[in-house]
C-alpha cells in the first residue's frame, strides 16, 4: 500500500470516528426542554447581581505571557536532547528564537505587562 494510499485510509477512519462520535453523543444524550437549563449557576447556586463581571486585562496578560513561555520551554526540550546532533545551523535558529522571545519579554516589561497593580 503506497503512503497516499494509506494517509487516505487513516484520514476516512479519522473523519468516520468523529462523525460516529459526535452522532452517537446526539443520539443518545438526554434531552430536557426545562426553562431553568439556560440559567446562569455558579456551583449549583443561582447567582445574584450581573453574571457578566469584568476582569482586570492584567490577569490576560498574564495568561498570555505565561503561555508563551510555558511555549518556550516544551520547544526548548527537544532541541536540547539533540543539541549535538543539529549542528551549528541548529545553533543559530534556536539563538534566533529565543532572542524574539527575549523582546517579546522586554516589550512587555516596558508595557507594564509585568507589574501587579
Amino acid at each position: 500500500m503506497s503512503n497516499s494510499a494509506l494517509f487516505l485510509v487513516v484520514l476516512v477512519t479519522a473523519v468516520f470516528m468523529v462523525l460516529a462520535a459526535l452522532f452517537l453523543a446526539l443520539w443518545l444524550a438526554p434531552k430536557s426542554t426545562n426553562a431553568a437549563k439556560g440559567e446562569p449557576y455558579e456551583c449549583g447556586i443561582q447567582t445574584r447581581g450581573e453574571s457578566w463581571v469584568q476582569f482586570k486585562v492584567g490577569y490576560y496578560l498574564i495568561a498570555i505571557l505565561f503561555l508563551v513561555f510555558d511555549i518556550e520551554a516544551v520547544l526548548l526540550f527537544p532541541w536540547a536532547t539533540i543539541y549535538r546532533g543539529i549542528g551549528l545551523d541548529g545553533l543559530i535558529l534556536v539563538s534566533f528564537f529565543i532572542v524574539v522571545l527575549a523582546l517579546g519579554l522586554v516589550y512587555a516589561w516596558k508595557k507594564g505587562a509585568l507589574e501587579w497593580k
